[in-house]
């Protein structure tokens, strides 16, 4: 395989791996605030739930590893 597929797999797998920590981060404070009543944190009409930063936090780890898993196949 030539380098360009290892590289652009290694940054894919540093975004996703990225984005799904600041997802999930994202995701526990918004919770956080639910808790603790603060104003920021209300659920109202047209924001997505609470979960869904969490559950795209999970996914995006989930696919970083396996995109980790190609990588290393292509060695």
């Amino acid at each position: 395989m030539p380098g360009i597929f290892k590289a652009l797999a290694t940054i894919n797998t540093w975004t996703l791996f990225v984005i799904g920590w600041i997802s999930l981060i994202a995701g526990y404070f918004h919770l956080a605030g639910i808790y603790l009543g603060l104003p920021f944190a209300e659920m109202k009409a047209g924001v997505p739930p609470v979960w869904c930063p969490l559950v795209g936090g999970f996914v995006c780890l989930a696919l970083s590893v396996a995109l980790m898993k190609l990588r290393q196949n292509m060695e």
